[in-house]
């Protein structure tokens, strides 16, 4: 297909008449956690029409980004970053709306219509819009699956003024399967069709901008930026062949990156390992906290280094996770540290990581 896109279809600007209660319903139980953009414009994010009372049609596209080889098997590593797997391409944004504006354009210029498009830079529901379109259905985990491409799917947005003959809406597949609900390791699916974001892994390591919950710290792993555990267990990955769009390609730079190596990232050097890639837009110190978390998590003795050294970091929101860290894999180092380093913390979150000590006979006001 054209622009690298593999699939096509068009749906009519009215097809999602139930999406405003729907997100309502989402945003009032306080399951967008603190992405508040996502309560504004609800009333375009949720009909087409309202963000352009132009539009007749919408023709959603979707760009495969299925790898080869299993994306879990890095969590068997935990002294390595789990990069989830569309971070591990060049950014798609980037990548897609160039294309769509191709495709665009050619359908304005044989038609005469006007058109827009978008790629998650609008108030647009892309998922809803997508399986209305007959791309596929929005699985028990929320993301769009296709019998065709599995879980892994990129969508693409062109609202024209055109009214183009309509696709049929494609219906659910998913059946009793509960794969995608069962692998989740912080438990961030209430009920089927439900993500509660402020527990999801995807969220906290790159939408959350602050300090992760404790209790969910130990069920991130070894995981940095995203995660692909209910994607890649969906069992209609089968039928997804690996992507051959070679703008999107990186050929593996981010493949088992050391957390070593990570944590001894300044902000220079962040930027430049993660130039053109979804990366680099949580910054810095919020991936340094994600690996933190990790170290955290690993289990080696040799990462201790690693953590020590990010203790006195600028960054609070480091220091909070490199004294986590080094609670977690050498407490008795930690109580050796702790009383001069509480003396000097002049933050409330990092002193609070502090006295987390288990059985610290010196605990300092």
């Amino acid at each position: 297909m054209a622009e690298g896109f593999v699939v096509a279809r068009v749906a009519a600007a009215s097809a999602i008449p139930d999406a405003p209660q729907r997100l309502k319903a989402w945003l009032d139980a306080g399951h967008h956690g603190d992405m508040d953009w996502l309560g504004e414009r609800v009333t375009e994010r949720a009909d087409p029409r309202a963000l352009w009372s132009e539009v007749r049609s919408v023709v959603m596209l979707g760009m495969s980004y299925a790898g080869e080889g299993d994306p879990l098997a890095i969590l068997a590593e935990p002294d390595k970053a789990a990069i989830s797997l569309y971070a591990r391409r060049r950014d798609y944004h980037d990548v897609i709306k160039g294309k769509l504006k191709s495709v665009a354009g050619l359908l304005a210029a044989r038609g005469g219509a006007d058109v827009k498009v978008f790629v998650d830079t609008a108030p647009v529901m892309e998922k809803p819009l997508a399986q209305a379109a007959g791309l596929g259905w929005q699985g028990k985990h929320t993301v769009l699956v296709s019998r065709e491409h599995g879980s892994w799917l990129f969508l693409g947005a062109i609202y024209t003024t055109a009214e183009l003959p309509v696709d049929a809406p494609e219906v659910d597949h998913c059946g009793s399967c509960r794969r995608c609900l069962e692998i989740c390791p912080t438990d961030a699916f209430p009920q089927p069709y439900q993500l509660d974001a402020r527990r999801c892994i995807a969220y906290l390591t790159i939408e959350h901008q602050g300090h992760i919950d404790a209790s969910l710290r130990p069920g991130i792993g070894n995981r940095v930026f995203g995660c692909d555990d209910c994607l890649a267990v969906c069992p209609w990955n089968k039928f997804a062949e690996a992507a051959h769009e070679t703008r999107l390609a990186l050929k593996g730079e981010l493949d088992a990156l050391p957390l070593a190596e990570l944590a001894g990232l300044d902000d220079a050097r962040f930027r430049t390992l993660f130039a053109g890639t979804p990366v680099k837009r949580t910054g810095r110190d919020r991936f340094a906290r994600n690996v933190l978390i990790a170290i955290g998590n690993s289990g080696r003795p040799e990462l201790v280094t690693s953590a020590e050294a990010l203790m006195a970091d600028a960054s609070p929101l480091v220091r909070a996770m490199a004294v986590w860290a080094l609670i977690r894999l050498a407490p008795a180092r930690a109580r050796q540290l702790a009383r001069a380093a509480l003396v000097s913390e002049t933050d409330a979150a990092v002193r609070e990581e502090w006295l987390q000590l288990p059985l610290a006979p010196d605990r300092v006001a």
